[in-house]
């Protein structure tokens, strides 16, 4: 707390965009009315299409495949993110260092240890954020698979396969949600990586990813071509 002084205003503006467009992202996309029509939404759909079909096959070693291949993608961002989050805190053991080579670096503004450290320390929280949305996400889809290993056989419209269904889409959803968090933590972690340099420049990297977001969830090729079949 003691560090919280040194923020200018410019600061405080920065860090404001930086948790009003995460926060407020996250709250449009997973709350809201109007932004339950994106990526997310539609991949729901196909989950439960997936779980209906899971159930009508005898041999399911399609399906394991599939789980397989989504435990390994979410086992290399954990991985991945435990080697950023040693290298941030090995970086805040040498902000004095890290200080001098940010100082001539292009847009760097004035700053000292204390204000770095707050800043490396927003950075990584960020990623221990992600760091323990995956490790979530991870254990939630290795319980998926043992939903796989006791679901029953059988076709849509028997009231045990129809909940089973169920149970195996809102699984893999929410597992799924878990992982696009951690995801998400990514790309705002990069905007609090720009807030080292200036931070204005974190400001308008916060509200760039802001927009690539959106973009990606609402107005992608990929939402397109997944709403093909059922508009």
């Amino acid at each position: 707390m003691h560090a919280l002084p040194h923020l200018a205003f410019i600061d405080w503006l920065a860090l404001g965009m930086f948790f009003a467009a995460w926060g407020g992202y996250a709250w449009f996309s997973e709350h809201s009315p109007r932004g339950a029509h994106g990526l997310n939404s539609t991949t729901q759909r196909y989950r439960m299409q997936w779980a209906y079909r899971l159930l009508e096959r005898d041999v399911r070693v399609t399906d394991s495949t599939l789980i397989g291949n989504l435990v390994t993608s979410v086992s290399f961002y954990a991985n991945t993110t435990i080697y950023i989050i040693a290298g941030l805190i090995a970086a805040l053991g040498a902000a004095d260092q890290l200080l001098g080579l940010a100082a001539d670096l292009p847009f760097a503004a004035p700053g000292n240890r204390e204000l770095l450290e707050i800043k490396l320390m927003l950075v990584l929280g960020s990623f221990v954020f992600a760091y323990f949305k995956f490790t979530w996400a991870l254990r939630q889809f290795n319980l998926l698979s043992i939903l796989v290993g006791a679901a029953p056989q059988g076709l849509a419209g028997t009231p045990e396969i129809d909940r089973f269904a169920r149970r195996l889409a809102a699984a893999n959803s929410l597992a799924g949600d878990d992982f696009n968090r951690g995801i998400r933590a990514y790309y705002f972690g990069l905007a609090a990586a720009v807030w080292l340099l200036n931070p204005l420049l974190c400001a308008l990297a916060s509200l760039a990813i802001l927009i690539v977001l959106y973009r990606r969830d609402y107005r992608s090729p990929a939402l397109l071509a997944l709403r093909e079949e059922n508009d």
